[in-house]
């Protein structure tokens, strides 16, 4: 019955700290000290050198090692640390305790504007929510897409491109986010046949129009696809309805 062999401790690349390497390069009579040996290594990736030309220099004769464990130790930080230097992630050669994380600030809502109108102040902060708080977004995207199914099935028969259904659809949801931030009773579903006419209601409030009016503008002059100035009547007709759709869809109005 043959018996397998006994290969010792597994090799791992892992580099254990400044400390541990600038040890191990002494014992093993090395001149450099970790933060030589790290510029070393970052001089050596950005003229496309490889770890085992850079490591060779880093001993004026052929390194000693009273035993096995003491080599296998020494290179496995150094090609631990040549593997952070590829990857580009930051090393500390400071093991001492690590400054405390910044505790980052949590994003608040703006205040609602029920039973008012939005003021371009509230359009503003909104905007800002829906774009720095991915968790809010993705509530409030799922919010629209359950609520506003109808309406959404209305934008998606309209015939627009790819492009200008994305911008219309956008829009839309940023202007049902906006409402529902604000409009503390909250939304009802609006009525999809609204995107085919226009109404008689009252309008929707100007500092929402005038959101619409400004995005628009920017997709009509986007430097890598602008909106055709056929389709962008289009969209913006469309947008329009369904802001107008979207207000009257408010809840105890």
């Amino acid at each position: 019955m043959s018996r397998s062999k006994d290969r010792g401790p597994e090799f791992t690349r892992q580099f254990e700290g400044a400390q541990t390497l600038d040890g191990l390069l002494e014992l093993a009579g090395s001149p450099c000290d970790t933060a030589e040996v790290l510029e070393r290594m970052r001089e050596a990736r950005a003229e496309g050198d490889a770890a085992n030309d850079v490591i060779p220099t880093l001993f004026a004769e052929e390194p000693r090692f009273k035993d096995a464990e003491l080599a296998r130790r020494l290179y496995q930080n150094l090609l631990g640390l040549w593997d952070l230097v590829l990857e580009g992630k930051s090393v500390r050669l400071d093991d001492g305790p690590r400054p405390p994380r910044p505790k980052k600030e949590r994003l608040q809502p703006p205040a609602p504007f029920h039973p008012d109108a939005p003021s371009a102040e509230f359009v503003e902060a909104a905007w800002r929510y829906l774009e720095d708080d991915d968790k809010a977004r993705t509530r409030l995207m799922h919010a629209f897409e359950n609520r506003q199914d109808g309406l959404l099935g209305a934008l998606d028969a309209a015939g627009l491109t790819d492009e200008g259904y994305g911008i219309a659809r956008h829009l839309l949801f940023e202007l049902h986010a906006m409402l529902e931030l604000g409009w503390s009773p909250g939304l009802m579903a609006a009525q999809a046949a609204a995107l085919d006419r226009d109404s008689d209601a009252p309008p929707a409030p100007d500092s929402l129009q005038a959101y619409v009016t400004e995005a628009l503008f920017e997709a009509e002059h986007d430097e890598e696809h602008p909106l055709a100035p056929q389709e962008l009547a289009q969209v913006r007709t469309l947008v329009q309805r369904g802001l107008a759709a979207l207000w009257r869809a408010r809840k105890g109005r």
